[in-house]
């Protein structure tokens, strides 16, 4: 046995000596060099107005448009994956805006009938309890490291949305889609001012700087309607009257300027702050939160809405920004 080994280990010396030697037809082939995995970190283009793009795991949808609007719909989704673990960060909101993804759609197809343009659209289709399309990136994941690529997906894609508006038309305008279940039902139109700062006077708001703080701080400077100061926020031509008009209560408007002391009111959130006009961006923003009732709980609800909005942003938009279909 020990002779027959020895044999079989000179042989393989004779044959690694022949190939080092340069003579022989033996070669060693090095295993193929596979490229690593590159995840996208945002829609990758050339983009397509109406077509839908999604990142690896069909968790975000963007559907880029023509129109100097953009839709966010950051906690309508439905999918609950048993992959990502919960998010039980500290004080980490995970009750869902029920149908507001549907209202979002039912609100693009209804301006894309209306101008025969379509805005871009931004989608959440996660549970709020596995990821909030609304907050910074630690809470919005819940620390799950599995999440980062789609929060950062959902960013670029908002980034590619405002991009596209501010390269076309220079100017715009972001609509953050939210449910409430506040006591008072009514439309809450958030432009990042609390609601003790909304109940100041015009001219005190003026006079404290209120609205460079806002997410359509750059619209109050530059509206080519010529309204100024709190006009933009309550007056006549504000969005809150054009929804109020057709019939959809809202706060602020010329009728309810401000929440009574004690309402609950939500003043716009981490998407209205990062993509409206606060730090001198060429969109501003306006969160809208709906009530349940007639306005998001069924389908004819959300269409009868959705035409309404629809026709409060033409008029806000050619009213402000100059801009006709």
């Amino acid at each position: 046995m020990r002779a027959s080994c020895l044999a079989v280990v000179f042989a393989i010396c004779a044959i690694c000596a022949s190939g080092c030697g340069g003579g022989s037809d033996i070669a060693i082939t090095p295993p193929p060099v596979v490229p690593p995995v590159v995840v996208p970190v945002g829609p990758v283009g050339p983009l397509t107005t109406g077509t839908t793009y999604t990142d690896s795991h069909s968790w975000i949808e963007y559907e880029p448009g023509d129109a100097p609007v953009v839709l966010i719909a950051p906690h309508g989704g439905t999918l609950a994956p048993s992959t990502l673990a919960d998010r039980s960060c500290s004080g980490c909101v995970t009750t869902n805006d029920l149908n507001t993804q549907e209202l979002a759609r039912a609100v693009a197809d209804a301006f894309a009938r209306r101008t025969g343009m379509r805005p871009h659209l931004v989608v959440n289709r996660l549970h709020r309890r596995k990821f909030d399309g609304n907050r910074e990136r630690p809470e919005a994941t819940g620390g799950s490291a599995t999440l980062d690529t789609t929060w950062t997906w959902l960013q670029a894609a908002l980034d590619s949305s405002t991009a596209r508006v501010a390269k076309r038309w220079a100017r715009g305008l972001v609509i953050d889609l939210h449910g409430h279940a506040h006591a008072v039902p009514r439309l809450e139109l958030g432009y990042l001012l609390v609601d003790a700062e909304l109940r100041r006077t015009d001219a005190a708001i003026t006079a404290a700087g209120d609205m460079g703080r806002t997410s359509i701080a750059r619209l109050s400077g530059d509206a080519r309607g010529g309204e100024r100061g709190a006009a933009l926020l309550r007056g006549a031509n504000s969005l809150g009257a054009l929804l109020a008009a057709a019939g959809y209560a809202s706060v602020p408007s010329p009728s309810t300027p401000a929440p009574l002391n004690g309402e609950e009111y939500f003043d716009g959130g981490f998407n209205t702050r990062r993509n409206g006009s606060v730090a001198g961006g060429p969109l501003d923003a306006i969160q809208v939160e709906c009530q349940l009732a007639g306005v998001r709980d069924t389908a004819a609800s959300r269409a009868a809405f959705a035409e309404a909005l629809v026709s409060a942003l033409v008029a806000y938009l050619d009213r402000h920004y100059g801009w006709r279909s």
